[in-house]
């Protein structure tokens, strides 16, 4: 029998039925020898029978034998071709079991190209849930795995081609399967002796990728740890010839890596190279494991120190090799120094803030504190630390405070800064500024001390409310110095024509000291706001209190002592005499007032030299300068808190209705501040009140000659004379009694009730005037703009300012032949006055 040539194209089942080329020639042997057993039976038993037929001796005995005979080897026969049935069926289990039990997917095209055989997981890889009967699309369906299928089985084809010659060949694919990278190795086996027979095996080499992939990354970070550290990394062989280098070492020794690799070695950068020592070492003497400090060199010649740990080690060529870490102190000790002076600067800065700080735990907790928060509290910082922040705040405040510092924990955008009040001595309202620290609960809190602010807001307050009270004042003293300047003239016109003895005559003496009364009561208010007119002198104090004392002693009644204590060496001052009289007195009495059941008083001056601004009792600051004190001290009841704060406004008095204006501390206060001078006051209830006026000590030149009493005049007897006179005055009742009163005592008086009118008179009338008399403030054109416009047409001609104001508000308009008279005045002060200027006894 010819054998078969080839096996059935298409086999059935899920496994190629043909063994494999290296069990062959065994069932080729087998079978033989089984064929040659069945055809010795066969030819047996037909010899068998014929001995029985041509025997001629019909026993049984020789047919029975020859049966049994037969027998025997037809069993022989059949057990050996069952044996031969059962080793090929084992072998077939055996390789189906090895193939499908593979961990790579493996599959077997025939010489067509369809696929015989594929185990499961092959199957599993090109996702078929279960094996078919036929599995021709197994190869495509690999391919299909892939974006570009016509390419893979291109590449495919070419890998059978490659490996026709040899046997076999290998490939690698790539692709993205389930959301994952996969790499596949191919390998294609041409299957020996059975020609166009492909063994195909698919290696799934992905974990290979993954982990070449993560040694890739790991490597990168390695060498990004390396490079990028602190210190500088790096490798020598035995003859000091470098082997590696990190980024850090190449810029510590300002070399490029190339160059260090290839031409340089390890002694060509130490400052003093070991004289017995290997090429690789650093110290004398040598050693496998070398640490200490030394002096090296970059490659311009700059020297650094640098700590080294070298260590040496055996190579795998039985070489020596380094693993060494450089690290320059040099730029560590200057990073440590800076560090130290950042602790230091922000420990000033923390310590000498003008405001209080403290760090604030999310328990709030104050974990630390400065000095300047200590100060705020009055509370030393070792009682401060460690103490909850709601001890230090109002309870009224504890509250919002807290519910303010969670929202500004949660939102940086919450509004920066509340106002709270700090009770540690006495309650401080302050400004308080919180910021969390960045990942932290944390606080840092800002303390800003709003008392000075405070302050000045009430004292800016205070001083717009006396401003606008003294505009008031002001303005109501000029009404009213115009209606008495009226009120005495025609008073003193009448006592021209009611001598005394005339019934009328006390009458109008009656008219006119009320009329005078009020007028000092105007002068008190132009006082106050500071707007009356001073004559300023050099005064030496003690000299006034001398003078002023008998006054005093009567003013203040038998049952209260006076003492007077002059400072020795005092200075001089400057400042109207009669204005600091009534400063005095107002003193005085207040004091007296009281000590209803008598006291002592004591009026005590002295000099003072301050180089600092010092603070007052009623919120002013004294500044730098050389001072002359009064000091008037009584021993009475003393001045409550509530009423402190307002003793120096206008009208207010704790006295009964009736028994004083409410002005005399007001004038004090004003007539003190517009001398240039502070006035200070110390109380405590039931002890007695000190008043303590700072008057600016007077620089005496050769020609200050201090006086009490002002020089006197020469008295003017003959108040008549015949000059031509222009009055201006808006006032009916002013300009009626003066055109009156020099009309009487013989000057030509022309009087128009404004300026416009004035001008147009002189135009008219041509005259040429010698003396101007004009009010300061009138509507349409006031008195300095008419005094400009006459004077450029009547140079000769002298002006007489009258006003109900004080002169220093426009004493700039003040020259030659430009004269003052305030308001009010009588007959004989005006004609007086006129005389003066005619005369030209005034300066």
């Amino acid at each position: 029998m010819k054998p078969q040539q080839h096996p059935p194209k298409k086999p059935q089942g899920s496994f190629f039925r043909e063994k494999m080329p290296e069990q062959k020639s065994i069932i080729r042997e087998k079978n033989l020898k089984a064929l040659i057993l069945f055809v010795v039976s066969i030819a047996y038993g037909l010899f068998a029978i014929f001995i029985i037929k041509i025997s001629k001796h019909e026993t049984p005995v020789m047919a029975i034998m020859s049966l049994y005979a037969y027998g025997v080897v037809g069993c022989f026969v059949f057990l050996h071709l069952k044996q031969r049935y059962m080793d090929s069926d084992r072998s077939r289990h055996i390789l189906t079991e090895v193939l499908e039990k593979s961990a790579e997917a493996r599959a077997i095209t025939d010489p067509e190209g369809e696929t015989i055989y594929a185990n499961a997981r092959f199957n599993i890889l090109v996702g078929e849930a279960q094996q078919p009967a036929s599995l021709h699309a197994s190869l495509p369906a690999f391919s299909r795995l892939f974006d570009v299928p016509q390419k893979i089985e291109k590449a495919l084809h070419e890998l059978k081609a490659r490996a026709a010659p040899d046997g076999s060949a290998t490939t690698e694919f790539h692709t993205r399967l389930r959301n994952q990278q996969l790499w596949f190795q191919v390998t294609c086996q041409h299957i020996t002796g059975w020609p166009g027979f492909v063994h195909w095996r698919f290696d799934d080499i992905s974990p290979r990728y993954h982990m070449e992939a993560a040694i890739r990354e790991e490597r990168e970070k390695l060498r990004d740890f390396t490079d990028n550290a602190p210190v500088g990394f790096f490798s020598v062989n035995a003859e000091g010839k470098f082997l590696f280098a990190n980024d850090t070492l190449l810029q510590l020794l300002k070399i490029e890596r190339h160059v260090l690799l290839e031409k340089k070695k390890l002694h060509e950068f130490l400052v003093n190279p070991p004289k017995i020592a290997r090429p690789c070492d650093f110290l004398e003497n040598g050693g496998f494991n070398q640490r200490g400090e030394l002096l090296m060199k970059d490659t311009e010649g700059q020297v650094f120190k640098a700590g080294i740990t070298h260590s040496i080690t055996m190579s795998d060529d039985h070489g020596l090799i380094s693993r060494s870490i450089i690290y320059d102190l040099t730029s560590e000790q200057n990073m440590q120094q800076k560090l130290r002076e950042s602790e230091d600067r922000f420990e000033r800065l923390f310590e000498e803030a003008p405001v209080g700080i403290c760090m604030l735990s999310v328990d709030g907790i104050i974990s630390d504190a400065n000095q300047k928060l200590a100060s705020i509290l009055h509370q030393p910082i070792n009682v401060i630390n460690g103490r909850p922040l709601a001890d230090y705040i109002g309870k009224e405040a504890q509250k919002s405070t807290q519910e303010w510092l969670q929202r500004v924990a949660k939102d940086d955008r919450a509004k920066p800064f509340i106002e709270v009040p700090l009770t540690g001595g006495k309650e401080v309202i302050t400004q308080l500024y919180a910021r969390r620290f960045s990942g932290s609960d944390s606080f840092v809190l800002h303390f800003i001390d709003l008392t000075e602010q405070k302050n000045l807001e009430k004292q800016f307050t205070q001083s717009q409310k006396m401003q606008a009270v003294g505009q008031l004042a002001g303005g109501i003293a000029h009404d009213f110095n115009n209606l008495l300047t009226a009120m005495i003239g025609f008073c003193d016109l009448l006592l021209l024509r009611h001598k005394p003895g005339d019934p009328s005559f006390a009458d109008i003496m009656q008219i006119k000291q009320n009329a005078n009364r009020a007028a000092n009561l105007v002068r008190q208010l132009l006082a106050f706001s500071r707007q009356q007119t001073l004559q300023p002198r050099v005064l030496d104090i003690t000299d006034v209190l001398t003078e002023l004392s008998h006054l005093l002693r009567r003013l203040i009644g038998a049952n209260i002592e006076l003492t007077m204590e002059h400072g020795s060496d005092l200075g001089l001052i400057k400042a109207d005499q009669g204005q600091m009289e009534q400063v005095l007195i107002n003193l005085v009495v207040n004091a007296r007032d009281a000590m209803p059941q008598g006291g002592k008083l004591y009026v005590r001056t002295h000099n003072l030299t301050t180089t600092v601004e010092e603070a007052l009792s009623n919120e002013e600051m004294l500044p730098p300068g050389d001072w002359i004190t009064i000091a008037i001290k009584d021993s009475g009841t003393g001045i409550s808190a509530d009423v402190l704060s307002h003793i120096f406004e206008p009208f207010f008095s704790t006295k009964d209705v009736g028994a004083g204006t409410g002005l005399g501390l007001a004038t004090v206060h004003g007539i003190v501040h517009q001398t240039g001078g502070y006035i200070s006051v110390r109380t405590m209830v039931g002890k007695g009140t000190t008043f303590t006026i700072y008057l600016p000590r007077h620089k005496e030149v050769a020609s200050d000659r201090p006086a009490v009493v002002a020089e006197e005049k020469p008295v003017i007897h003959d108040l008549t004379g015949s000059s031509k006179i222009l009055l201006v005055e808006d006032e009916d009742a002013v300009r009626v009694f003066s055109a009156r009163a020099l009309t009487n005592k013989g000057y030509q008086v022309i009087d128009a009730p404004s300026g416009a009118i004035a001008l147009q008179l002189l135009e008219e009338k041509k005259v040429d005037p010698e003396v101007l008399i004009t009010d300061v403030m009138m509507p349409e054109m006031d008195g300095t703009t008419l005094a400009q416009i006459v004077r450029e047409k009547y140079p000769h001609v002298k002006i007489i300012f009258i006003s109900g104001y004080a002169e220093d508000k426009f004493k700039e308009h003040l020259g030659d032949n430009v004269y003052f008279l305030p308001k009010p005045f009588t007959l004989k002060q005006l004609a007086t006055k006129v005389k003066e200027v005619i005369e030209g006894r005034q300066s």
